[in-house]
C-alpha cells in the first residue's frame, strides 16, 4: 500500500452500513417483548447510520427508524445518513427526549429498550419520566454484538490504520538513539502517523523508558531515553473512525541479562498467544497460552493485565481476551494479543499485535518487526 492510498478514504472499500439496521431488527426480534430500541451510545449510532457528530439518538422498531439530533447537525446528518443509504426519519429538534417521547407514542411502542452499558442513571430517570406511556427496559450489548464481526470495509480501515502505525514506527525508531525525552518521541511518532494519513491517534501514545516501563499505562514524561533502556511504545492510528493498536518494546544499546530474559519470555508468550487464535477458540484459551509461559518463567505476578481486547470503532471493545472471558472467537473478530511483564525499578516489556480471526487461525494486521534492537 503506497502513501497516497493511505491518505484517501475514497481508496477504501465501502461499508454496507445500510444493511446494519436490518441485522439489528433481527436481533431485537429475539428479545422478549421488545418492540423498540433507543440507541444513545454515539459509537453504536455511527455504526448503524454513518453519523459522526457528537449529539444524536436513534429509535429503532421493526419497521421504522427515527434519528434525532440538534440544529448543528441538520445538514451533516442528512448528508451522512443519505451517503450510507440509511432509511430513517431525521428530526432536528431542541429537545431530543421530547422528540423521542413523541415518536414512541406515534409508533405505538409499548416496551422500549435502553442501552444498559452506556445510559447513566440520570438519563434513565429523565427518559423514564418522559416515556411514561411505555415500559422502559434494560438491554445489554445488542448493537455491540453486531459489531463483533467486522465486514470487509471495516477490516480494510483497521488494516490501513495498522499499516500507518507500522510505517510511522519504522520512520522514527532510530530517534531513540539520540536521547529524546519520552514526550518528544511520542509527539514525533504521533505527528508521523498523521503525516502518513491517520485522521488522528487511537489513544494517548505510551512511551515508557527504563524504570517507567514498569507502569503499563505510563504517560510520556520529560525523562530522557538513555543507553541500556528498554522502551515500551504502545500506540495506534485512527482511519475513518477505526483504530489500530500495537506495542513494541525496543532496546537502546546493550541490555543486561535480566532485561534480555524479560524480552525473551514476553516474545515467546506473545507468539504462543497469536498461534492460539482461531475460529472456535475460547478467549480464555488465548489468555492461558500467554499466561502459562510467563508463569513458567516465574514472572506470573508481573503480568498485571489481561491478554487482549477487541478493536474497531472503539479502541477497547468486545471480545475481551482474559482469564475470566466466556467469549469464543469467530471469523471476522479483530482482537489484540498483548502479554507483558512489569518489574518495579527495572522496567517492563509488552509486545502487542492486532489480529484478524480467520477460519483456520489468524492474520496479523500489525506487521512492525519485533526485533528489539534499535539501529
Amino acid at each position: 500500500m503506497d502513501a497516497a492510498s493511505l491518505t484517501h478514504h475514497d481508496a477504501l472499500p465501502a461499508m454496507d452500513i445500510a444493511a446494519r439496521l436490518g441485522r439489528l431488527r433481527v436481533a431485537m426480534s429475539e428479545i422478549d417483548q421488545l418492540d423498540g430500541l433507543l440507541v444513545s451510545h454515539l459509537t453504536n449510532i455511527r455504526y448503524l447510520t454513518g453519523f459522526t457528530g457528537s449529539a444524536a439518538m436513534l429509535l429503532v422498531t421493526a419497521n421504522d427508524a427515527v434519528f434525532v439530533s440538534d440544529g448543528r447537525y441538520k445538514d451533516q446528518s442528512a448528508s451522512e445518513l443519505g451517503s450510507a443509504g440509511v432509511s430513517a426519519t431525521i428530526e432536528i429538534v431542541a429537545s431530543a427526549e421530547a422528540a423521542i417521547s413523541d415518536a414512541v407514542a406515534r409508533l405505538g411502542i409499548q416496551h422500549l429498550g435502553l442501552e444498559a452499558e452506556t445510559v447513566t442513571w440520570a438519563q434513565q430517570q429523565r427518559l423514564a419520566a418522559s416515556l411514561a406511556q411505555c415500559e422502559v427496559i434494560s438491554t445489554s450489548e445488542v448493537v455491540e454484538t453486531l459489531r463483533l464481526t467486522k465486514d470487509a470495509g471495516e477490516v480494510a480501515r483497521i488494516r490501513s490504520a495498522c499499516a500507518i502505525a507500522d510505517r510511522a514506527l519504522d520512520a522514527v525508531r532510530h530517534r531513540l538513539l539520540e536521547e529524546p525525552t519520552e514526550a518528544e518521541f511520542a509527539a514525533e511518532l504521533d505527528a508521523t502517523m498523521r503525516a502518513f494519513g491517520a485522521d488522528d491517534v487511537s489513544f494517548e501514545t505510551i512511551v515508557a523508558s527504563g524504570p517507567n516501563g514498569a507502569r503499563p499505562h505510563h504517560r510520556p514524561s520529560d525523562r530522557k531515553v538513555v543507553h541500556g533502556d528498554l522502551v515500551v511504545i504502545d500506540f495506534g492510528a485512527l482511519v475513518d473512525g477505526y483504530h489500530s493498536d500495537m506495542t513494541r518494546t525496543l532496546a537502546v544499546g546493550s541490555l543486561d541479562q535480566e532485561r534480555r530474559h524479560m524480552l525473551e519470555v514476553v516474545l515467546n508468550a506473545q507468539a504462543a498467544g497469536v498461534a492460539a487464535v482461531g475460529a472456535g477458540v475460547e478467549c480464555s484459551v488465548v489468555d492461558a497460552a500467554c499466561r502459562d509461559l510467563i508463569d513458567a518463567a516465574g514472572m506470573g505476578d508481573a503480568f498485571l493485565h489481561s491478554t487482549g481486547h477487541g478493536v474497531g470503532l472503539d479502541i477497547h471493545e468486545e471480545p475481551r481476551v482474559s482469564t475470566r472471558s466466556t467469549a469464543t472467537l469467530r471469523p471476522g473478530h479483530i482482537v489484540t494479543v498483548e502479554p507483558g511483564v512489569y518489574l518495579t525499578g527495572l522496567g517492563g516489556v509488552r509486545i502487542e499485535d492486532t489480529v484478524l480471526v480467520t477460519q483456520d487461525g489468524c492474520e496479523r494486521l500489525t506487521l512492525a518487526p519485533k526485533d528489539p534492537m534499535v539501529a
